[in-house]
């Protein structure tokens, strides 16, 4: 059925035209095109009174350098141009807002405008423009206009957010890939100034500084293994810096925190298996040797299935000697059996002999001729030097090795 022919008012204005079901009036364009007029004639004026109402209203763009402020009207100047010529159009397309609008101000903007600074700016802009609309529109375009600004409005603030979220994902993932960076190196002892250019973008300044490894869960992605233990670490007023390598997760964290009360919250969310903590050092320059241990340590735990979890590094020193680790080897030596041997061959000969008889004091004293009370303040003085109670079973496994590896240590070089 063919549409009707056009129609003439009583009153003698434009007839009415029918389109395909829609009703729309000669007199409707009319006064979308004087109102348009009216804008593009007012649009120089906007930046500034939009400018003017910031100032008097926002304390923080008060605050702001000069240089930001301008490039705040120009960005102000722009959405106002992008609205005028989205209402000329007739509103048929959607704004581009995101280039048209924020694609005027560099990026250093962002940093220096957080998004509620711009809805505020959006509202400012709003409330201007709506003092001034009995004058932007024509005799019977207010409710046209209104309706436009509140539209035209509404896309801004999603384009601020799409900006905003866009340059937040564009810093996580930088700051992912520092963090990575950081404790790639702490790994590989590259300890230096550089380094801790990186550590200082993150915001780190903490110390002391301990170093917790452990395995990843199953079946989840990295990116959200380490999130988790972030949040965790935050919760417990923690700072952390965790990277995944291969099936392990380490994680860096600072504060006062005592070391195994830090590592808990870590631990509940690292996978099946052992969670180990090494030594707290005083900053992030030394926390090479705290990763080393924890690596290490995690490395042999499977010699002590029944380690409490988290487990210190310094807790699982037979193991690691036994399976190789240098550092392990050293300590055993150096800070258990040499102060026994310092200390005479008689404690040295008692332990032997009481790590030998099972634990019996009667035996021990028996085969050296001595009575059980000597045997006794023998063994406390061991206590005294090592720390470790040879009457502990833990202890005595971790004493016996190191009369092991203090005689190969002193066992004479082959002729």
């Amino acid at each position: 059925m063919s549409p009707e022919p056009d129609r003439p008012r009583e009153d003698g204005s434009s007839p009415v035209r029918w389109h395909s079901g829609e009703v729309d009036t000669a007199s409707e364009a009319e006064i979308r095109e004087q109102t348009t007029q009216r804008l593009e004639k007012a649009m120089g004026t906007f930046g500034t009174a939009a400018l003017s109402s910031m100032e008097e209203q926002l304390p923080w763009f008060r605050r702001m350098p000069p240089d930001q402020r301008s490039w705040i009207g120009l960005v102000a100047q722009a959405g106002i141009a992008a609205f005028v010529e989205w209402f000329k159009s007739n509103e048929r397309t959607r704004p581009a807002i995101a280039g048209e609008v924020f694609g005027t101000a560099p990026r250093e903007l962002l940093r220096s405008i957080k998004l509620h600074h711009t809805i505020d700016m959006i509202r400012v802009i709003i409330d201007v423009v709506e003092t001034r609309l009995d004058e932007l529109a024509a005799p019977g375009g207010e409710t046209q206009l209104r309706e436009a600004i509140l539209r035209y409005t509404r896309d801004v603030a999603f384009g601020a957010a799409q900006v905003y979220a866009r340059a937040a994902e564009t810093r996580a993932a930088w700051d992912a890939r520092l963090e990575a960076l950081v404790v790639n190196a702490v790994l590989r002892g590259e300890v230096d100034d550089g380094m801790h250019s990186w550590a200082a973008a993150l915001g780190w300044t903490s110390k002391p500084v301990t170093v917790i490894a452990g395995y990843t869960p199953e079946d989840e992605e990295p990116e959200v293994t380490i999130d988790q233990m972030q949040l965790a670490a935050r919760r417990a007023r923690a700072d952390v810096l965790a990277g995944v390598h291969g099936h392990r997760v380490i994680v860096i964290v600072g504060g006062d925190a005592d070391p195994m009360e830090a590592a808990r919250p870590v631990a509940a969310k690292c996978g099946p298996g052992p969670v180990v903590v090494g030594p707290q050092v005083s900053d992030l320059y030394d926390s090479t040797k705290s990763a080393q241990a924890a690596v290490a340590g995690l490395r042999a735990a499977a010699g002590w299935p029944d380690a409490p979890r988290p487990v210190q590094a310094t807790e699982l020193l037979p193991e690691r000697a036994l399976d190789g680790d240098g550092e392990a080897r050293r300590y055993l030596v150096e800070g258990v059996y040499n102060p026994m041997l310092a200390a005479g061959a008689p404690l040295l000969d008692t332990l032997a002999t009481y790590l030998e008889q099972g634990s019996s004091l009667e035996a021990t004293a028996r085969l050296l001729f001595v009575h059980p009370n000597t045997v006794r303040y023998r063994l406390r003085r061991v206590t005294e030097l090592t720390g470790l109670a040879p009457t502990d079973g833990r202890n005595a496994f971790t004493l016996r090795i190191a009369l092991v590896l203090g005689r190969f240590a002193a066992r004479p070089p082959r002729a």
